[in-house]
């Protein structure tokens, strides 16, 4: 356990120490890479705003990472309980997964027009086919012989769904949680950049990208793609939570290892 935090921290120390070395040669000016201090400064300076976009991309994010996770189990669950609709509607959902997201924005603009709408479904598109994907996988997954067994012992396809599908595709759907957890902040902030409300106290990360950019106040550039990450760090952290608490006590990925 305890190299598993030792491990990551030092190699985050190695990354500091390139970039503190990469900062001290003289080949990157600071408007190209700041220093930590700069970018720490700046977003000390900037706090009240960053504060504010964060709250507004945090709570577009995480409202279309809700939608994402609650339809795409409905979705996944409605594909598997019929092999037909697997076969007809399977090949569409990847065929819309295919499209890009910088293409479906501007769509959801059209459609929805600016504000907090448009930058929930733009997240809600981003982090949706992961879950579908990884767990109408995890419902194809199961064991032919368990199937067996609650057929022989006369399970109905209700207890058999509660008591044998859905916990063997808990691990494929919490795979895909948390792909859609890693992508929630980036549909937000890229929901932000075409559909944001420019005015107003209702901006989100993107604008202050765009505003920052346009500034040319590189350091705060910076400072918003550390507060991305936290975003993002926040997210994910959560999904490994609940996935450890889920499975902790039977699932092989989270068992002690000898």
């Amino acid at each position: 356990m305890l190299r598993r935090f030792i491990l990551p921290v030092l190699f985050g120390l190695l990354l500091f120490a390139g970039w503190q070395a990469a900062r001290a040669s003289g080949h990157l000016p600071s408007y190209k890479l700041p220093g930590a201090s700069e970018i720490l400064r700046a977003g000390w300076e900037e706090r009240l705003l960053l504060a504010r976009a964060l709250g507004q991309t945090g709570f577009a994010a995480a409202l279309g990472f809700a939608v994402s996770v609650g339809l795409g189990f409905f979705i996944a669950l409605v594909l598997a309980s019929r092999r037909w609709l697997g076969e007809m509607l399977s090949p569409w959902v990847t065929f819309f997964q295919m499209i890009p997201v910088v293409i479906l924005a501007p769509l959801c603009v059209l459609l929805l027009d600016q504000g907090l709408p448009s930058i929930v479904t733009i997240t809600f598109l981003i982090g949706f086919f992961p879950v579908v994907a990884n767990t109408a996988h995890g419902f194809a997954s199961v064991d032919r012989g368990l199937l067996d067994l609650f057929a022989v012992t006369g399970a109905t396809p209700r207890q058999t769904l509660l008591w044998l599908k859905i916990p063997a595709a808990l691990p494929a759907f919490l795979t895909g949680v948390r792909i859609a957890a890693t992508v929630a902040p980036v549909g937000a902030i890229t929901g932000d950049l075409f559909a944001g409300n420019k005015s107003g106290d209702a901006v989100g990360i993107g604008f202050l990208v765009q505003l920052y950019s346009a500034q040319y106040n590189i350091p705060a550039v910076y400072a918003c793609a550390l507060a991305s990450c936290l975003l993002g760090f926040f997210f994910v952290t959560g999904v490994y939570v609940a996935s450890w608490l889920l499975l902790r006590r039977w699932h092989e990925s989270h068992l002690p290892r000898e």
